[in-house]
Parts: C-alpha cells; sequence; structure tokens
C-alpha cells in the first residue's frame, strides 16, 4: 500500500512509501540530497519496516535535530501504528 508523508525540519518536501506488509516495496523522496537519497531508497527495498526504523532513527543532519533517513524512520513509525 502507497503512503505518502509530508518529513518536518529538513530539504526534502514529501516522502512516498510502498510497502507490502512490513516490507518495503519503493522509497520516492522529492526533493532533498537527490543522489543520497535514491542510494538509501534503493538500499532499503526489500527491508522490514522494523529493522529500517530501528537503524534511522535518530540520525541527525549537520545542526538539524533530524534527517531525512530520521524523517524515513518516523514515516515508518506512523505506517507501522496506522497513522
Amino acid at each position: 500500500m502507497e503512503y505518502r508523508y509530508k518529513p518536518q525540519g529538513v530539504c526534502s518536501t514529501e516522502m512516498i512509501i510502498d510497502v507490502d506488509g512490513n516490507i518495503i516495496e519503493s522509497i520516492k523522496v522529492i526533493n532533498g540530497c537527490d543522489g543520497n537519497l535514491k542510494g538509501i531508497a534503493r538500499l532499503l527495498v526489500g527491508m522490514d519496516i522494523n529493522e529500517v526504523i530501528e537503524k534511522l532513527k535518530g540520525i541527525k543532519c549537520g545542526y538539524k535535530n533530524t534527517s531525512c533517513p530520521d524523517q524515513i524512520a518516523i514515516a515508518l513509525e506512523k505506517i507501522k501504528d496506522g497513522k
């Protein structure tokens, strides 16, 4: 199922995440660090959302309190919690 998330506190403006059960089918991040986010998205395909949350949650970008990977983890938590 496809989910859309509006990240907060980062350069990216939208995350489109497709999951099947707990498995990530695809992730597309709009804006942000294009090459890095495309690479992260490819690495996450096929992974369990719980594993991804554990690995990405809390990563910061420079002086910011969050990052695009952290925002992916937050989006996955919302998906997991049915929000």
